[in-house]
């Protein structure tokens, strides 16, 4: 029995494996292959500044861009449960509700904080940016 549940732990362990390989050749070029930074012509991404008067405001932005990623990603997952039909008229009015009310919020703290939506999506370089653009 027991080795029944290794097999197929094993087995899906290489199904991750090959996704992850897939996803690896989708990418233009691996990271030492690529221009350094500026070479070509094109501005250098934004660096860790460790400026002792922007602390404060770097944290904050880390923070609201980690909040937004998770916004976004539970926001996904309602439409998911919604086109799946899982939850009644009511669920669903709720959870529409609650999140708008959400992203309400998001951009009240960042007009507070003195930055847009924009500034907390970070550049990963050649994998592009953390959060999809605004549709």
């Amino acid at each position: 029995m027991a080795t029944e549940g290794t097999e197929e732990a094993r087995g899906r362990l290489d199904e991750v494996a090959d996704a992850a390989a897939r996803a690896f050749r989708l990418l233009p070029a691996a990271p030492r292959d690529l221009p350094a930074p500026g070479a070509t012509g094109q501005p250098r991404p934004h660096r860790i500044s460790t400026d002792p008067d922007n602390v404060e405001r770097d944290l904050v932005k880390l923070v609201l861009t980690l909040v937004e990623l998770l916004r976004q990603l539970m926001e996904r997952q309602a439409l998911h449960r919604v086109d799946q039909g899982d939850l009644t008229e009511e669920q669903e009015e709720r959870l529409g509700a609650t999140l708008l009310v959400l992203h309400d919020r998001m951009n009240d703290l960042c007009a507070q904080h003195g930055l847009t939506m924009d500034d907390l999506n970070l550049d990963l370089g050649p994998l592009g940016t953390l959060l999809p653009p605004p549709e």
